[in-house]
């Protein structure tokens, strides 16, 4: 059984700063290539971050390039997503999902919540203007 628990949403103001943790347990975190997603009311869950099972690639959606970062620490198994100046545009739940990788995907990035088996509750991000 594979667990994600997302944690660090919250409210902050325009142009602040926070950082979602995806903690992962289950099976060997270093395997896996992760993701984050958002999904605002009304509005369809959409990528905003990947990263690949080696780590070497990140993809990012054009929305948050140059303003999110998304890096893992395998040895806390544990996924990041440092967000900076934020929008009210941001706002919306965030979702971390995981994929089985392996040694011949160890590059590749997964922007389509379709190809993400595990998924996490969720956590709340407010930005307000």
């Amino acid at each position: 059984q594979v667990e994600l628990v997302e944690s660090g949403g919250g409210l902050v103001q325009a142009g602040g700063s926070l950082r979602l943790s995806c903690a992962v347990s289950g099976r060997t975190f270093s395997s896996y290539a992760m993701g984050w997603f958002r999904q605002a009311p009304g509005h369809d869950r959409e990528f905003v971050a990947a990263i690949s099972w080696s780590g070497v690639s990140t993809a990012y959606a054009d929305s948050v390039k140059g303003r999110f970062t998304i890096s893992k620490d395998n040895a806390k198994n544990t996924v990041y997503l440092q967000m900076n100046s934020l929008k009210p545009e941001d706002t919306a739940v965030y979702y971390c999902a995981a994929r089985s990788g392996s040694y011949y995907s160890r590059d590749i990035c997964y922007t389509k919540p379709a190809e993400y088996a595990y998924w996490g509750q969720g956590t709340q991000v407010t930005v307000s203007s």
